[in-house]
């Protein structure tokens, strides 16, 4: 089945996203000990209502070893000082997971080595033989 990466990212997900809060490592000096800055965002993929069954599956598949047992992808991020721009960040992350799991992966091309590298590797091969056979003692 065909999916369209940027409309499924770009729907209305808010209603199911949970947002948590903790005390972040990142910078902030003395202030990162009393303040609550990094965010984890957590999505229920298996209980989702704004995701078809086929979309669950798909999600499922492509983010297997992101999900945890009860099947909710966790997203945190501790980048700022602010709680704001990181809860804005999760949901950034959240969207470009979502838009990588649902491309397809492109097709690859079969092609052929050209002349001039089939020939480079024959003469490679042809001097490596010549060096080994000047090793071996003459015959009389």
């Amino acid at each position: 089945m065909k999916f369209d990466p940027q409309e499924i990212a770009s729907r209305d997900f808010s209603t199911e996203l949970k947002f948590e809060t903790s005390r972040s490592s990142g910078p902030g000096g003395q202030n990162v000990n009393k303040t609550e800055s990094r965010v984890t965002l957590r999505f229920a993929v298996t209980s989702s209502e704004v995701l078809s069954e086929e979309e669950r599956t798909r999600l499922q598949q492509k983010l297997a070893n992101k999900l945890t047992s009860e099947g909710e992808l966790l997203i945190s991020s501790e980048k700022h000082r602010g709680q704001l721009q990181n809860k804005e960040e999760t949901v950034k992350l959240f969207q470009q997971i979502l838009t990588k799991a649902f491309t397809e992966p492109k097709k690859r091309k079969k092609t052929k080595p050209s002349k001039a590298a089939v020939q480079k590797r024959i003469d490679g091969k042809k001097k490596l033989g010549e060096k080994k056979a000047n090793r071996r003692k003459p015959d009389f």
